[in-house]
């Protein structure tokens, strides 16, 4: 797969993440919730449970809290979420897709909507910029975890399935089909290898440049989304300047 380093960009909002570890906690405890809530409490039995516990666990979020989530949702506790999507372009007319878990649409929909808005944005009607994202299985293995070169990355990367391996000097970048996803994850945690990321995500068809003069506004509508409690993923198709990955 070509295109700009999804790693690359995720790498560039390490620092920024980690001031907000708690707010990460909360939004995987929301995931956790709903995913124990909806089908069996045991991960080996839900594919949905087991996926959103990877993610929890390559985002160092403390077993405690996991156990947690999930007893919750066992002991009946009366909250419930709405799943809600959101669609439309950053500045320089950049697509963004937001998915949100809510208990309150009305509340959600505004807050969305002025992150866009206020910072140079416009949200869009239901299926105005989905079309340009393709879900996807998505691994990233730190390469300072790993002993394996290239060749040796790439024959147990098409051995397990996946798609696509993009390599760089930092990590490798594993692409799949959604439905291979556990498949492509089990055969290679079998191998030994360490995710760094592990997710279902959105990635874009193609990226769209940000102008350097719209990179400030592009970054804090970004930022103010991500902010947001009721807001879970925001995907974009920006293509950010190296100096600001």
């Amino acid at each position: 797969m070509s295109g700009h380093s999804k790693w690359h960009n995720i790498q560039g909002r390490k620092n920024a993440q980690d001031s907000k570890r708690g707010k990460i906690f909360q939004k995987l405890s929301r995931e956790l919730y709903m995913a124990a809530k909806g089908g069996d409490p045991d991960p080996a039995n839900n594919p949905s449970l087991r996926l959103v516990m990877d993610k929890a666990r390559a985002a160092n979020m403390p077993k405690d809290n996991i156990e947690r989530a999930i007893k919750k949702a066992q002991g009946g506790e009366g909250e419930s979420y709405d799943e809600v999507t959101y669609e439309g372009y950053a500045p320089g007319g950049v697509a963004v897709l937001v998915e949100g878990l809510t208990d309150n649409k009305n509340r959600t929909a505004s807050d969305v909507r002025v992150a866009f808005t206020r910072n140079g944005g416009s949200l869009g009607a239901t299926g105005s910029v989905s079309y340009m994202f393709d879900r996807r299985g998505y691994f990233v293995i730190d390469r300072t975890t790993t002993d394996a070169d290239e060749d040796q990355m790439l024959e147990d990367v098409m051995d397990a399935g996946a798609d696509d391996l993009q390599t760089s000097d930092d990590a490798y970048e594993i692409y799949t089909d959604p439905t291979d996803f556990a498949t492509v994850r089990d055969s290679l945690e079998a191998k030994g290898y360490k995710f760094a990321e592990a997710e279902l995500t959105m990635v874009p068809q193609n990226t769209t440049p940000v102008p350097a003069d719209k990179v400030e506004q592009f970054e804090r509508m970004i930022d103010l989304l991500e902010d947001n409690d009721d807001v879970q993923n925001v995907y974009h198709a920006g293509d950010l300047p190296d100096d600001e990955d």
